[in-house]
């Protein structure tokens, strides 16, 4: 197989569309709405075609019925078994999240007649099908609090311009107030720590500012919980890439997501990244208020 092929799938509505315009941005040739069954046909057409792109995404989801992403393993399996060398993205987001969407563009679910015209039912039901798929995933991004201008950033992170083989680690801060990250491999709860935020001088701040920082690495909790941290994701990480996997994501998350679990993810990211790993840093809840 001589080009890079990604295959993308997912909840309707989670964000697929924006996945695609994100890889087609970063030239992949991308075809939508293949029924698993035909992925190896199609392949070995476009292997054969002569102005084919080296850098191939094909979509394939639920639009071709419930039963056929029940082949989809099946598919997959087949594809390594004679040399198609794939990477599977599937894109996720909370069954409210999709339901609101749904109710907002006022589109129609594709298994909504099949589970009777229930909504609810229809989403509980894909997610059950595509569950095999999300469990073989290499990379999985939920986009259940994120714009679809963020997805499109998450996936160039993962597929543009790649020149770092391995693993790719995403450090993630978040507030527990507003949710876990769906896509977290890793959680690490930094709550017990003094908390900035009853600072009056520094809770309009963030993580991002040098006093912030200091007030939270100076208390003896931060002194000797940062080296365990680091200890331990040392250890994991080389477990992580045995297992052939692609993606990491540590979520470091405090009450509202602006302080201790900034200046944790701030630290994790460059930890990483000098130790040369392909590593970004995204902090979910800085913005956000109260």
């Amino acid at each position: 197989m001589d080009f890079e092929l990604v295959i993308v799938t997912g909840l309707s509505g989670s964000g697929k569309s924006a996945a695609v315009d994100a890889l087609e941005d970063s030239g992949f040739f991308c075809v939508d709405n293949i029924p698993p069954n035909l992925l190896t046909t199609f392949l070995k057409l476009a292997q054969s075609a002569r102005e084919m792109k080296q850098k191939v995404a094909v979509v394939t989801d639920c639009r071709a019925g419930g039963e056929e992403m029940g082949t989809l393993t099946n598919a997959l399996a087949q594809l390594n078994g004679i040399g198609y060398a794939h990477k599977l993205l599937f894109v996720d987001a909370a069954d409210e999240t999709l339901c609101r969407r749904y109710k907002e563009t006022r589109r129609r679910h594709p298994l909504l007649e099949r589970c009777g015209n229930s909504l609810e039912e229809a989403i509980r039901s894909e997610r059950e099908l595509l569950l095999p798929a999300r469990q073989a995933a290499d990379y999985v991004i939920d986009t259940t609090q994120i714009t679809a201008a963020q997805c499109k950033a998450r996936v160039r992170e993962l597929f543009a311009g790649r020149e770092k083989e391995g693993i790719n680690i995403r450090c993630v801060s978040f507030g527990f107030k507003y949710g876990l990250p769906g896509d977290a491999d890793l959680v690490f709860d930094l709550r017990c720590l003094p908390n900035p935020f009853y600072e009056p001088e520094l809770r309009p701040q963030t993580g991002l500012d040098m006093p912030v920082r200091d007030y939270v690495l100076r208390h003896e909790q931060a002194k000797g919980l940062l080296p365990h941290l680091l200890s331990l994701v040392d250890y994991l990480l080389p477990l992580y890439r045995e297992e052939g996997k692609s993606q990491l994501v540590a979520a470091l998350g405090c009450t509202g997501g602006r302080h201790r679990s900034v200046v944790f993810a701030e630290i994790l990211h460059k930890h990483f990244e000098e130790a040369g790993f392909s590593v970004n840093v995204y902090h979910r809840d800085i913005t956000k208020q109260g």
